[in-house]
């Protein structure tokens, strides 16, 4: 096994703890002794019985016969690689729990924005471990979203009011990818002639992390970085757009900003400034002190360290940039009968409409974690945070008193939680040796310095054991006495906050566990999740997320781990990390992975990254033409341009194949200056094309890479291999293919795959390099270290043969649906023996002629119970669905009739039983307010809007929450805070 950073390259699967894993045996052959807990049929919906039966009305022979037909032959994978046996859940867990135990849980002070925190019970059962909270999707829907909005909502205004601006978005994925986004908007928003360059200055004194990522992401679009003191900027330079400080800043200090405020704005540059939440409880905001963004990690709040993630960013600016913010923005609007309501804002902005025009890429965010931190804030107040805040300075102020008493310098004049000391009489590698030997975790500077970070969790203790490793000999009992009786200095003054912040309602009422509790599931039963119905969401994969996997999320030995610990100190993410590493490659087909990619866009960026870097390296700098198809994914044209490559369009055929001829025209045309093309496979379209390898072949022709998205990897697993038909990176959606729940919009990860050549340009991780060439991608070095042994469980609970049937049912179940609907819809693709392949598109224009739109199904669709299918994607007017293994026959069958019921409801509007501008569908949903009031002005029953169905009067009804949602009122009139109390619900 080769192992380079976050790479890991070849085959091997020698686990550290042999003993674990030694009962593990085939899928295929189970002993008498077995344990009955195998994984694969309780994650497969369909029972074999029914698989024969969907097969026969697809005209498959067997459900292994499926994959024969929907996949090319040229590239289906005959025989199966090396792979480990599968694990039942008991052996899995027994062996995630030895693995957890390889892991040191060290009392880490490192600091570097993660701070160790006390996750409240109620809101880790409530909301954490509860699959109504994490296995939503994204609210596109609005009405099915509400409660999952009001708390975002409520994360938003927690950030607006902390940081002192007017407007947050609803999440972004790390500080890091924050920082860097910050930047860009600075860029973006500095008027300056195409082409032209722009300076960008960075303290030296932001976190690292940070530093490493705003370079990165620099580097293609025409923008230099310069990090350097922060009394050294110098804003006379020309085309000066902005520049980045943390506050406090990485070694803890608090300074005075005024007059490089001050210097930007006579300059016209924006201020965007790191910061910390539970610092602003008590120090003057961002906005008071005149910045223009405000960004950081809210994980303090509630959420795991996770070895690095997931957790939920935040970033805040002045209303003026609202157009410019990167990320999701949940917005105040009215439904259909005038009543307030959340909703998605300015969806316009996002990459995938925008598409190369966009300025980010974002596509996940971190919505359970921003939920996480939201009801922290809410369980705790602001006269609770502030008392956190304020017991974590003090005691931060104790530490500094005493360490000073000893002998050693502090650094800092002014700080909250975070102190820098030089040591005096003692070498930092022995303050390092005593640390280490009662199990302590400090930072270590390259002066010699040591950095101490304090947070809510540090009890008195724990200070006395501090101060004794610094040299203190005063006996505990007298510590105590002593600290009993003392008054910790106040080393804020003169950055003490005067202004008020979480003043409304929602963060002031909520006091005790019972109410809490109840406002956490009257949020939950506002919401469609995976526990009422199937999310057929094509490009999504909704499939289930088992509570075996889940169980890591509040495991100690795994979520505790500071992320920038010492690698002896999390040997069992390293050997779960190498494993998963191992898996994908054999999987996929490619020789190097790199776990750090904490989105599928982000997995992107990092792969087109690569290819930038790999196109330099041999001297062909001029090569940044990106070739990408009608078919490819939606945030593809985004993450090329931020690669600084040029999107160019190639075409689709009317069966939805890309055009070979176009293509053939395309490369020829922009032969010398081709760098990639970017395609998925199957494609959006839903089909398995026959010239996939042709069109690798093609574009490898002219020196250039291919680029395949892996989003739709769900269809072929241990089937087809990208790695062998031709690709030479890709990434995988984690959240997708492999288990990790989508958590109502995050969290996500997009690890990538690339061929042997290269490897060498895969991410890197500041504390392994200190070459300013190194491309980051995200804060940490495993990205969302925390949610990966959710797809390492999910691949090694079903082994080869496992993922393999995974795949063939979910492409069988995507034909059974197809079969079954082209009798009553339009089926937009097939390949040319009429199959599809995970997923397919329903085409739905002719119901315009109706009166009916694409979105009026979606809506009608919840008066069912369902949540939509994709709509107007990739194709305007359709609907892509795609069911998934997961999902059973019984469950298939029930959507196949609600589908139909619906075409029904549509036929009697053509019928003109029903007015087009006044019948069920374009009047959905119906809430429940509306179907109990007294007036009834529809020319249809109560009975046919709220209960459409039979089957319905003996299921729980989910009930929309709220009416449709008015788009264009909520776009004219933004209001991204809380609303007044009076509009919320009794709890």
């Amino acid at each position: 096994m080769h192992v380079i950073g976050t790479v890991l390259s070849g085959r091997a699967y020698t686990s550290l703890l042999p003993g674990v894993i030694r009962s593990a045996r085939p899928l295929s052959k189970q002993a008498w002794y077995s344990p009955l807990d195998d994984f694969a049929p309780r994650h497969i919906g369909p029972s074999s019985q029914e698989q024969q039966e969907m097969a026969n009305v697809c005209e498959f022979e067997h459900v292994h016969s499926c994959g024969v037909s929907c996949i090319p032959s040229s590239i289906h994978l005959k025989d199966l690689p090396e792979f480990p046996k599968p694990l039942s859940e008991t052996e899995m867990l027994s062996y995630l729990g030895e693995l957890g135990k390889q892991n040191k849980r060290f009392r880490s002070y490192i600091g570097l924005g993660y701070s160790n925190t006390i996750t409240p019970s109620p809101i880790k059962l409530n909301i954490l471990q509860n699959p109504g909270w994490y296995t939503p999707y994204t609210p596109y829907q609005a009405e099915v979203a509400q409660g999952r909005m009001e708390s975002l909502l409520n994360f938003q205004t927690m950030v607006e009011d902390l940081t002192g601006f007017a407007v947050a978005n609803a999440s972004l994925l790390d500080e890091a990818t924050a920082g860097a986004e910050a930047m860009a908007m600075c860029a973006s928003s500095y008027k300056r002639k195409r082409g032209e360059r722009v300076t960008f200055f960075v303290d030296e004194l932001t976190h690292p992390q940070v530093i490493a990522l705003i370079r990165s992401r620099a580097r293609y679009i025409d923008v230099d970085v310069i990090v350097t003191k922060r009394e050294n900027f110098d804003f006379t330079m020309k085309n000066v757009c902005g520049c980045v400080v943390q506050y406090p800043d990485t070694e803890g200090s608090l300074v005075d900003m005024k007059d490089t405020i001050s210097a930007a704005k006579e300059a016209g540059a924006m201020v965007a400034m790191g910061t910390d939440l539970l610092a602003l409880t008590l120090i003057t905001p961002p906005a008071e002190l005149g910045a223009d963004i405000a960004y950081g990690n809210s994980q303090r709040f509630g959420v795991p360290l996770g070895y690095g993630g997931p957790h939920a960013a935040f970033f805040a600016c002045d209303s003026a940039y609202l157009r410019r913010l990167p990320g999701r923005l949940i917005g105040v609007t009215k439904d259909a009968q005038g009543n307030h309501a959340y909703r998605l804002s300015l969806q316009t902005r996002e990459n995938q409409i925008k598409r190369e025009n966009a300025t980010s890429n974002i596509c996940t965010a971190q919505a359970l974690l921003a939920n996480v931190a939201a009801m922290y804030a809410v369980y705790h107040g602001p006269e609770g945070l502030k008392k956190i805040a304020t017991r974590v300075h003090n005691l931060t102020s104790a530490l500094a008193q005493e360490i000073t008493k000893q002998g050693h310098t502090v650094k800092n004049n002014f700080f909250f939680d975070t102190i820098k000391i030089s040591p005096n009489g003692i070498s930092q590698d022995e303050l390092k040796d005593r640390s280490v030997a009662i199990g302590m975790n400090f930072r270590y500077f390259d002066d010699g310095d040591v950095g101490i970070s304090l947070d809510e969790t540090v009890k008195i203790e724990d200070v006395y054991d501090i101060i004794t490793v610094f040299g203190g000999s005063m006996m505990r009992s007298e510590f105590f006495e002593a600290m009993d009786s003392a008054e910790p200095k106040n080393n804020l003054s003169p950055f003490t906050r005067t202004s008020s912040y979480l003043t409304h309602p929602i963060f002031n009422k909520i006091k005790s566990e019972t109410h809490l509790m109840r406002y956490c599931k009257s949020l939950e039963n506002k919401d469609i999740s995976l526990t009422h119905s199937m999310i057929p969401l094509g490009s999504c994969t909704m499939k289930l997320n088992s509570a075996s996997s889940m169980e890591v999320l509040t495991n100690p030995d795994f979520a505790s781990i500071h992320p920038f610990v010492p690698d002896d100190q999390a040997l069992g993410y390293q050997i779960l990390c190498n494993e998963l590493m191992s898996d994908l490659c054999a999987i996929s087909g490619y020789d190097g992975v790199s776990l750090q990619p904490n989105s599928g866009a982000q997995g992107e960026l990092a792969g087109m990254f690569a290819i930038r870097a790999y196109h330099d390296s041999r001297g062909d700098h001029h090569r940044k033409m990106c070739l990408i198809p009608g078919s490819a994914h939606g945030t593809n044209p985004a993450s090329a341009v931020m690669a600084g490559m040029k999107v160019v369009k190639v075409n689709n055929l009317p069966t939805g194949y890309v055009d070979i001829e176009h293509l053939k025209t395309q490369c020829e045309k922009h032969k010398d200056k081709l760098a990639a093309i970017m395609i998925t496979y199957p494609s959006t379209y839903g089909v398995f094309e026959e010239n996939v390898t042709e069109i690798c072949d093609l574009v490898h022709s002219y020196g250039a890479q291919v680029y395949l998205d892996g989003a739709n990897m769900n269809a072929q697993m241990m089937l087809a291999r990208p790695g062998d038909y031709g690709a030479d990176v890709s990434h995988f959606n984690l959240h997708k293919t492999f288990s990790i729940p989508h958590g109502g919009g995050g969290p996500g990860m997009g690890p990538i795959g690339v061929k042997e050549h290269l490897i060498p340009f895969l991410p890197g991780f500041v504390f392994d390099s200190n070459s300013d060439e190194m491309t980051q991608i995200s804060s940490a070095k495993y990205g969302s270290a925390l949610i990966l042994p959710i797809s390492w469980a999910f691949i090694r609970m079903l082994g080869a043969e496992g993922l393999r049937k995974s795949s063939q049912v979910a492409v069988l179940n995507a034909n059974y649906m197809a079969s079954k609907l082209k009798h009553h819809f339009n089926i937009a693709y097939t390949r040319h023996n009429g199959t599809v392949a995970h997923e397919f598109i329903l085409d739905v224009k002719p119901f315009k002629k109706h009166g009916i739109e694409c979105m009026d199904i979606a809506k009608r669709l919840q008066d069912y119970g369902y949540h939509s299918p994709t709509v107007s994607w990739p194709v305007h007017d359709s609907l892509m669905i795609e069911p998934t293994e997961s999902e059973s026959k019984e469950e298939i069958d029930r959507f196949i009739s609600v589908l139909i019921s619906i075409k029904n409801e549509v036929e009697e509007v053509a019928e003109g039983l029903y007015p087009k501008d006044n019948n069920v569908i374009v009047n959905a949903p119906h809430t429940a307010l509306v179907s109990l009031s007294e007036e009834w002005p529809y020319p249809y029953s109560r009975e046919k809007a709220a209960f459409p169905a039979p089957w319905m009067r003996h299921h729980s009804k989910v009930w929309p929450g709220c009416g449709r949602v008015d788009d264009v009122y909520g776009d004219r009139n933004i209001v991204c805070s809380c609303p007044p109390m009076d509009s919320y619900e009794d709890l």
